[in-house]
């Protein structure tokens, strides 16, 4: 009796039809290109092994405990989009891995970017004196009271959820070896968020 294939393993994708379905796209697209036509958009079947790779990778271990995991599913997704060009049949004849990695990197930079932000935000609410704000605003009834321990709550449940992601992914290696087409976009990522921050500007990253 032959083994049902499970839909969570490693295997959930056919690697050797995805080959075949995105070299098509590419030779069709090449072809476009050439003739000045309108790109061609791009196959369900090959969105949809985007979709797969993002969310199969999206519940491992390492990313299991983000609660920002909906914006790194689609992150990735639209990572693989941005840089399917760049894959050649020629130079590899496995697109799984090289498009598990690009999202893989796309959730990286998730992180660090809602890591920045929920860092500004701890530092901002922590310089204020919560408590002589409504002991200003408000006659001490038991509303501003509560909404007291309501802002506490808050704070404390941020952090503990960050400390959770941070302990959960401790001593968890990130491979050494990246995509070359991505370090130059994140560096000036990087470079133009660092800009921002020294300059006072809202940092508002844009995900490639």
């Amino acid at each position: 009796m032959a083994k049902r294939r499970d839909p969570n393993s490693a295997h959930y994708i056919d690697n050797k039809e995805f080959l075949a379905k995105i070299s098509a796209y590419r030779e069709e697209r090449i072809e476009a290109e050439e003739s000045g036509d309108e790109r061609p958009q791009v196959t369900n079947y090959i969105g949809e092994c985007f979709v797969k790779i993002a969310n199969h990778l999206a519940y491992k271990s390492n990313f299991v405990n983000y609660t920002f995991r909906d914006e790194m599913i689609l992150d990735g997704i639209e990572n693989c989009l941005t840089y399917m060009d760049n894959f050649d049949p020629a130079k590899s004849k496995n697109p799984f891995a090289y498009f598990t990695q690009i999202t893989y990197y796309a959730f990286i930079r998730r992180i660090q970017k809602e890591k920045r932000q929920m860092e500004t935000k701890f530092k901002y609410i922590k310089s204020l004196d919560i408590d002589q704000i409504l002991e200003q605003s408000a006659d001490g009834s038991e509303h501003s009271n509560d909404y007291l321990s309501y802002m506490r709550n808050m704070i404390e449940q941020a952090e503990a959820d960050n400390l959770a992601a941070d302990k959960a992914n401790a001593g968890k290696k990130m491979p050494k070896r990246r995509p070359k087409y991505l370090d130059e976009r994140i560096k000036a990522e990087e470079a133009a968020a660092k800009e921002k921050e020294e300059n006072g500007q809202p940092n508002d990253e844009i995900i490639s």
